[in-house]
């Protein structure tokens, strides 16, 4: 049975260059084959008598010869294949998800406003691709309120610790092992707690115990992570639970990061489209380091 490959999304920009060089990473690092790949979006429909220029085939594709080139230069290369599909990149790309390990892409592109944190097309493949979609950002991203951290690799995983995501956490610890890097667990809970006092227009504490908060939240992350513990012996993974809001902490564990992974939401009977959640498009919008978004686990029959 052939090795699924690590496919990177590739336009030119030095987004998808700094995408690239993840994805050739990840390749080597899971002994996998790289997929480069170039959508060529549809031309413009024009009138007969009016000359355009042809668009190229793949192998005089000039967007694909700069990634030849510059995949030449590294070093200890996998196997390396270029693809010109023609479509719409958000169509194409998450579409290309059902026959990859990781879909790799540049937080921005070539098309769009300069100013967008996101492009669209890292949208539609983190929301729609069935395997996970790793979003590369732009260097210089600056994190608020970053905990200090002990020197070494790490990878940052959101946890929620009342509906757990197991493909999310199986995921990160995977990473945490190709890397050889700790594993943080981020499980933040919500503080202060608060009630809103109708009659009187305010709000006012509820009297719980924060303690008593953090200690369930802590006991049932340790429930969570010990299954994977298990799997994965070699990686040193820890909890830390936060109060607050979770996108926040995520975004502030990411700093210095290899890599954050956060979940998708499943499909809902009365919501049958794809969704990411608030938590993972914020995370996606402002981390510092690279996200990877993903999807849940199939059902089970």
């Amino acid at each position: 049975m052939s090795t699924l490959p690590v496919i990177a999304a590739f336009d030119g920009s030095p987004d998808s260059l700094r995408a690239l060089d993840w994805a050739f990473d990840a390749a080597r690092g899971r002994a996998a084959p790289l997929r480069v790949v170039h959508v060529r979006q549809y031309a413009v429909r024009v009138p007969a008598d009016v000359a355009v220029a042809r668009l190229p085939e793949p192998a005089d594709d000039p967007v694909l010869a700069r990634a030849r080139a510059h995949v030449a230069q590294r070093a200890d290369a996998p196997a390396v294949e270029y693809l010109g599909p023609e479509g719409t990149p958000a169509v194409v790309l998450p579409d290309l998800g059902a026959e990859a390990q990781v879909l790799v892409l540049g937080s921005r592109g070539r098309g769009g406003f300069a100013r967008l944190l996101l492009g669209s097309n890292g949208l539609a493949a983190a929301r729609d691709a069935e395997c996970p979609v790793v979003v590369v950002p732009r260097p210089g991203r600056e994190v608020d309120d970053a905990p200090p951290q002990e020197p070494g690799p790490r990878v940052v995983v959101g946890l929620n610790v009342d509906g757990p995501d197991d493909a999310a956490l199986a995921f990160a610890f995977q990473e945490a092992a190709l890397r050889r890097a700790r594993l943080q667990a981020v499980a933040a809970y919500p503080w202060p707690v608060q009630l809103w006092a109708g009659a009187a227009g305010e709000l006012l504490p509820t009297g719980i115990d924060q303690d008593a908060v953090e200690n369930e939240a802590r006991a049932l992350a340790e429930g969570f992570l010990t299954p994977h513990r298990r799997r994965h012996p070699g990686v040193r993974a820890e909890a830390r639970v936060v109060p607050g809001d979770a996108a926040a902490n995520l975004v502030a564990y990411s700093l210095d990061a290899e890599l954050v992974v956060v979940g998708r939401h499943r499909r809902r009977l009365l919501a049958p489209a794809r969704l990411m959640g608030s938590v993972t498009h914020a995370v996606l919008l402002h981390a510092a380091s690279p996200v990877a978004v993903v999807p849940p686990a199939p059902p089970e029959e």
